[in-house]
């Protein structure tokens, strides 16, 4: 009898919990984002900015812990949030926008299926560049097709990484990759001058964290990386225009894609409904908040925001090209 009672005792706390309001349990949980950078780079910083403003706008106005979560060029964070992060609402995180693209190319690495993530939404697009430092001598694209311009990256699966091997690919450029760098050296490193320049960090990335480079002209853009023109770099050519052959302007528009939802924010699959709800209201609300805008002004963000669903279509798109050009981008990104 004494564990008949205990089973009933369980079955009611349970259904306790799930008759639970989210502004009950916002009110009494800790609501904890996991960066998928150390700690001083531009998603770091960006998510800083964004997640109490966020919270502000969730029922119950819930407390927001921060934790940075670096490894393996994103997906150390990503794996976590499919994998082992609680699926009660308590945890979201801002992740590496590449990462989403490794389980379609094959990679054993990447142990989720991002179409089943909870997405919340995303800030900005963002756009790639190639950039050098101000004392190299390279000063075009073409440059780089005709002596080794050595590179940094933080993990072989980072978007520097992956875009120094495109370029390298499809355009026969002579960058040479050095990984392994911290969030912050990697950029530090240019400076030191152990590097050259760095391929695949947004244009966003550099306004944000290091404004002094754009406005004092200390790096130099010499390629973009997206699928549009970005409006501060009118002159600075796109790789996509540079691509002859249709086939590798498909397989370069596969790879870019992941731009196009730039700073995404996700929760694990599955989590209550009303809870999901209401991260994506709050998203769309924080993105009008005064107190929020004023904010991302002082840290130079740019907004040019995207729904949940948005993200979801772009990832369908992606899932569903060619199989051979599937495959071919692929090569960039997946390491064996």
């Amino acid at each position: 009898m004494r564990r008949l009672g205990l089973v009933f005792a369980g079955l009611a706390l349970s259904a306790g919990a799930r008759a639970q309001t989210v502004e009950e349990f916002y009110k009494h949980t800790p609501l904890s984002m996991y960066v998928g950078s150390g700690a001083g780079g531009g998603f770091d910083e960006i998510g800083r900015v964004f997640a109490p403003h966020f919270a502000r706008h969730l029922p119950g106005s819930p407390t927001v812990v921060v934790k940075n979560m670096p490894g393996a060029g994103g997906l150390t964070n990503v794996n976590f949030m499919y994998n082992s992060a609680p699926r009660d609402g308590s945890a979201f995180a801002a992740p590496f926008n590449t990462v989403f693209m490794l389980p379609l190319f094959g990679d054993p690495s990447a142990k989720f299926d991002p179409r089943k993530f909870t997405w919340i939404g995303s800030l900005d697009k963002q756009t790639g560049t190639c950039i050098v430092w101000q004392t190299s001598t390279v000063r075009s694209l073409e440059d780089a097709q005709q002596r080794e311009v050595v590179v940094g990256a933080t993990g072989t699966n980072s978007t520097p990484a992956i875009f120094s091997n495109v370029l390298n690919t499809l355009l026969h450029a002579k960058l040479k990759i050095v990984s392994g760098y911290a969030t912050n050296e990697v950029r530090f490193a240019m400076e030191r001058g152990e590097t050259e320049g760095i391929c695949g960090m947004a244009w966003q990335t550099y306004k944000a964290i290091a404004p002094g480079w754009v406005s004092e002209g200390k790096i130099r853009p010499i390629a973009q990386l997206g699928l549009t023109l970005n409006k501060d770099l009118p002159d600075v050519p796109l790789v996509l225009d540079m691509l002859k052959d249709p086939a590798d302007k498909q397989v370069f528009e596969l790879t870019v894609l992941p731009q196009e939802f730039g700073r995404p924010f996700i929760a694990p699959p599955d989590i209550p409904a009303d809870r999901a709800s209401a991260m994506q209201a709050a998203f769309a609300q924080t993105l009008t908040d005064p107190l929020f805008l004023a904010d991302a002004a002082k840290i130079r963000l740019s907004l040019d925001p995207l729904s949940g669903n948005e993200i979801k279509a772009l990832l369908d798109r992606a899932y569903t090209a060619p199989k051979d050009v599937i495959e071919r981008a692929a090569k960039f990104s997946v390491v064996n």
